[in-house]
């Protein structure tokens, strides 16, 4: 991997991962929330398992509990990569 990661790289895993949680593709744009998606804190927390390993990036509980939708997520993803 490079060290360059762009937000569109970390969007896509975002949105992959959100999808493979059950939320609905259609439905999902950087502005919805997670609640919105009906994606619950376990599936948070898988998010930012995957986040950790495709990135490095480590997220915490307050991290995650501070983020509410997409785009929050990717903004502090990308901020840390």
């Amino acid at each position: 991997m490079s060290t360059a990661v762009t937000q569109e790289q970390i969007e896509q895993v975002v949105i992959e991962s959100l999808q493979t949680f059950g939320a609905d593709p259609e439905e999902i744009r950087p502005d919805v929330t997670f609640e919105a998606l009906d994606i619950d804190s376990l599936d948070l927390a898988e998010l930012s398992q995957i986040v950790h390993e495709q990135f490095g990036v480590e997220l915490k509980g307050s991290d995650v509990a501070e983020i509410k939708t997409v785009d929050d997520a990717v903004r502090l993803i990308a901020s840390r990569a």
